[in-house]
């Protein structure tokens, strides 16, 4: 089966279910509200499955080329700065460290030429069964599927799913920044209130991010990197020099969010991708990997499907147990890590922890989120 389909939303997820939508023999449109299609934020990083899905989309080269292996996992450090688990150099990492720029970027220049349309909103959505169509602040296209992967506000979701829950504040709030500073290996710090990451970037570059509790969301202060600073005073180094080599405007402030489970990702023709369907805390790293393995799963079902409804019931079958489990385990993750409460425990078992067995969960096959493989995306 082949078709002509719109993709609301430039985005990762986006993009990538635009280049799979080219890989199997659709044709799309991407409609992008912004001027330039860009990706807002910092730094990110990909574990295998992610991996194994930018080489199926066939960018797994170009995307290796930007991004950087990162020990992160293997370096967990306490705010004094005592190791509880230490990588050692010769063991492979089993993430690689993006700027979001980046790997946007290596999946944009994938997309067949003149099938992104940026300055276009988005503004209805409607179907009739037999095709779909979006309208727009230039006009009204039409088509036989509709791809909104516009984010955690979607404006699909509101419209088509309107008993959806608003997403829902987490009680955490980060504090995001990239420095000048290279060869770092990766870590996370576990501090009593929350936790630092660390990961390299290309280009002799840092990721930070620093991840704490906040009672409600909204709250910002004059200077970002200022409050950022405050709040790990003491912390170990390179935590200080990151944060202090940081420009004072390039620090981003976000409150975290996530999305209750929706009964389903699709209406008709329209199918959720990525944040529209599951936003999810940062804790385990997996919000634009869930959304790449969305887009991949999606292309293979429209290719071996009889219907475009054929392929959308396979496509929400196969991916809300996956992306709504996988939700749940960072919502509480996110919680054990940020939680005073739950700190000395969290610490102590870490640190009694076998750095054997602590090496094997973090291989390359070391979980079951890791181990997934995408399907294989053949033209219709």
């Amino acid at each position: 089966m082949t078709g002509r389909a719109i993709v609301i939303g430039a985005g990762i997820g986006g993009l990538a279910a635009a280049v799979a939508l080219d890989r199997i023999g659709w044709r799309a449109t991407v409609l992008e509200r912004a001027s330039e299609p860009g990706e807002i934020g910092a730094g990110m990083s990909q574990s295998p499955n992610a991996l194994r899905v930018l080489d199926e989309l066939g960018v797994g080269e170009q995307a290796r080329r930007v991004g950087v292996p990162t020990r992160a996992t293997g370096n967990l450090r306490t705010a004094d700065g005592r190791h509880l688990q230490r990588a050692r150099p010769g063991d492979p990492p089993a993430l690689l460290a993006f700027h979001r720029a980046d790997l946007h970027k290596v999946l944009l220049d994938a997309v067949p030429d003149g099938w992104v349309r940026t300055a276009t909103t988005v503004t209805a959505v409607r179907q009739d069964g037999a095709s779909a169509a979006v309208g727009h602040s230039g006009g009204e296209l039409g088509a036989d599927l509709v791809v909104a992967a516009d984010g955690i506000n979607s404006t699909a979701r509101r419209l088509l799913w309107p008993d959806a829950p608003a997403p829902r504040f987490l009680g955490r709030t980060a504090w995001l920044g990239v420095a000048p500073i290279e060869g770092l290996p990766g870590s996370v710090t576990l501090g009593r209130d929350g936790y630092f990451l660390i990961h390299p970037l290309s280009r002799g570059r840092a990721y930070w991010a620093y991840v704490t509790t906040a009672d409600r969301p909204g709250v910002r202060y004059e200077s970002g990197k200022a409050e950022a600073a405050r709040r790990t005073r003491g912390w170990h180094e390179p935590i200080p020099a990151l944060i202090e080599a940081t420009a004072d405007d390039a620090v981003i402030h976000t409150d975290i969010r996530d999305l209750d489970p929706l009964p389903t990702y699709v209406n008709g023709r329209v199918a959720l991708l990525g944040d529209a369907a599951h936003a999810m805390s940062p804790d385990r790293g997996q919000g634009a990997g869930q959304s790449l393995e969305d887009a991949v799963v999606l292309a293979a079902a429209l290719a071996e499907a009889p219907t475009v409804e054929a392929a959308l019931r396979r496509y929400d079958a196969e991916r809300r147990p996956r992306t709504q489990a996988t939700a749940r385990g960072a919502r509480a993750d996110g919680h054990r890590t940020t939680s005073r409460a739950a700190h000395r425990a969290l610490t102590t078992m870490i640190r009694l922890m076998p750095a054997s067995l602590w090496r094997k969960g973090i291989a390359p096959d070391g979980n079951p989120t890791w181990r997934w493989r995408p399907p294989r995306l053949r033209r219709s």
